[in-house]
């Protein structure tokens, strides 16, 4: 039954969201807990004969801090409530522990959980082996043996390993999961289906007719006076008719529910479609920011450049294009004493002297020029990433709306994006779109209603049968004498339509015939259009396959070039505008790049899609 069918295609869609298994989280958790396992049996080795000498009360707020705030992913808070609940009980606490507050307080934006497990074993668990860590609490009294202290340094691995795992960044899948529970529009059309599955129960026999009628004066019969009249009467349609309206509301249904899934594909599509996006703007902005910080070591080197030139030369050394200092007084002193180093050494030849000068000229405004051509591109490319912080705003809104959150709500980008394969073969993936796509399969289904409608317009051509009873109630007149006057009767009845009027029936029929047809040319047409969907999408994933080729070793000769041109200009100081040249095209191939690889994956969602793919078809 298709109602069936769509719970357990539901139950898949809700259980989809919990695919990461118990057995990732203890993958995930391995690690720590085998290296706290040995930690823990090469310190039981030393100290077993001293442990069952001293009991160590252990205040309870440092733990029941982090474990009540596990689901929170944000250590720096839990830390620094913890750090706020030792300062308000000092008396409680030795000098020890204060001094692993104090480090705990210096250190609480750690990067991620398992700097946080290993900060939390080498600076607290250390002085607890040693026997320092004493934490001497009247209000707990909780002495701790040498097995409740094996599970305790156990567990504790385990909750650390659970922040890490919750702190990673959420994926594409986790966000799908997201929408389909949330999004109104699939969960609008997804109530829709529903209705017209309620349709299946709506078929049912005619409701039965009761007439009831009394005589205002008795009705003299020859039994007797008549009372009343009662009929009850049971329509029966022609055989069939129910079964041939049960599957039509059923194929129906089933079209309804092919809608929702063309719905759930068309907003996974948005959501790929933009997540993609989000992924080629942070990718440009990270690229942008480190061709930024190549231009400001050009700035330095070419700033070196000059100013090693200055004092031979004359000219004015400039400064760096974040620093405001002059060098105009500096530069006049130079003239002046090296006009009168010329007074009193031997005279020099004119000729000479106006060669050197128009050198030393020429170097000095190459540098200047250099410099300055770099503050160009670096006012240009902060320009671009202004723009690209930007741009990501509208993305984030529009991703998040797709998911029915806040505007401002935080997304968490994976990884940067590596070019994809796609191992299917590009008929195959034709033959899956014809064979899975819900919009041929809502056509199918809208047909096979339509015979069903014509099937039953046949059927309704035919009589209808009735089957009922008729009672009649009467008085006794006595002065009749008659031995069964009074007597009430009971009357079985049958009845039939006559469908005598054809053209209606037929008109019924013909209307099920154009609709089946009109159905039927629009898969067609649709079937052509997807087929057109698929040959774009195609031809856009093997033009951005071409593309990363391209530009892949594009990018790995314009960065030997640079070093080449570097190496020039350092020993030399020319051709520094081919630096430039060579750098801008490198970001440019960079860039074109990532635009490659997102295309590669807009097409890959657009496949999914026309496939109706949950998953990759990589």
């Amino acid at each position: 039954m298709p109602g069936n069918r769509t719970h357990k295609v539901m139950e898949k869609l809700k259980d989809f969201g919990f695919r990461i298994s118990d057995f990732g989280v203890w993958l995930l958790i391995m690690p720590q807990l085998m290296s706290s396992i040995t930690l823990l049996k090469g310190w039981f080795a030393k100290t077993q004969t001293t442990a069952r000498e001293k009991s160590v009360k252990i205040s309870g707020y440092f733990f029941e801090n982090l474990r009540e705030k596990k689901s929170e992913n944000k250590w720096s808070v839990e830390t620094q409530t913890t750090a706020d609940v030792m300062e308000k009980t000092p008396d409680k606490w030795s000098m020890e522990a204060q001094t692993s507050v104090n480090q705990i307080k210096s250190a609480r934006n750690l990067p991620d959980g398992s700097q946080v497990c290993d900060f939390i074993r080498e600076n607290l668990w250390e002085k607890f082996k040693n026997s320092a860590f004493s934490l001497q609490l009247s209000d707990l009294k909780f002495q701790i043996s040498n097995f409740k202290f094996q599970i305790f340094y156990l567990v504790l691995p385990l909750c650390l390993s659970l922040f890490t795992y919750q702190a990673k960044a959420q994926s594409l899948d986790d966000y799908l999961i997201q929408a389909a529970q949330n999004n109104p529009g699939l969960k609008a059309s997804y109530s829709r289906y529903m209705a017209f599955m309620e349709r299946n129960g709506q078929v049912a026999l005619p409701d039965p007719e009761l007439r009831v009628g009394f005589f205002l004066r008795p009705m003299e019969r020859f039994m007797g006076n008549q009372q009343a009249d009662i009929q009850l009467m049971q329509m029966f349609p022609w055989f069939g008719m129910l079964s041939a309206q049960k599957e039509e509301a059923n194929y129906m249904a089933l079209a309804q529910y092919q809608l929702f899934l063309e719905e759930k594909n068309q907003l996974f599509f948005q959501i790929k479609s933009t997540w993609y996006e989000l992924h080629r703007l942070n990718e440009e902005i990270r690229i942008s920011e480190e061709n930024l910080e190549y231009l400001k070591k050009y700035e330095r080197l070419a700033l070196i450049k000059y100013q090693a030139a200055a004092p031979t030369t004359g000219g004015a050394a400039p400064t760096p294009s974040n620093q405001t200092a002059s060098t105009s007084g500096s530069s006049s002193a130079g003239a002046s004493s090296m006009n009168s180093m010329g007074a009193t050494t031997s005279q020099m030849p004119t000729s000479a002297n106006s060669m050197s000068n128009g050198m030393g000229s020429s170097g000095t405004g190459s540098g200047m020029s250099d410099v300055l051509q770099i503050r160009i591109e670096m006012k240009e490319l902060e320009s671009n990433l202004s723009q690209l912080e930007a741009n990501m705003e509208p993305l984030q809104i529009k991703f998040n709306q797709l998911l029915n959150r806040e505007n401002r709500e935080e997304i968490l980008l994976s990884a940067a994006l590596s070019p994809a394969i796609l191992d299917n073969e590009k008929l195959e993936v034709l033959e899956n779109i014809k064979a899975s796509n819900p919009m041929l399969a809502m056509y199918d289904s809208e047909m096979a209603a339509y015979d069903q409608q014509a099937r039953m317009a046949k059927l309704d051509g035919r009589p209808m049968l009735g089957a009922g009873v008729n009672y009649m109630p009467f008085k006794p007149r006595l002065e009749d004498g008659m031995m069964m006057g009074g007597d009430n009767m009971v009357m079985p009845m049958v009845t039939m339509t006559l469908p005598i009027y054809r053209k209606k029936t037929n008109a019924k029929i013909k209307e099920a015939e154009y609709l089946k047809e009109a159905t039927s040319l629009t898969r067609q047409k649709t079937e052509n259009l997807l087929t057109m969907e698929w040959a774009n999408a195609f031809r856009d994933w093997e033009d951005a396959e071409r593309k990363i080729r391209l530009y892949t070793e594009q990018v790995k000769l314009v960065d030997q070039t640079i070093n080449l041109l570097l190496t020039a200009y350092s020993s030399s100081g020319r051709d520094f505008t081919e630096v430039l040249r060579a750098q801008q095209l490198l970001l440019d191939y960079q860039l074109k790049r990532v635009n490659a690889i997102n295309q590669q994956y807009q097409s890959l969602a657009m496949l999914e899609m026309l496939a109706s793919s949950d998953a990759q078809l990589q």
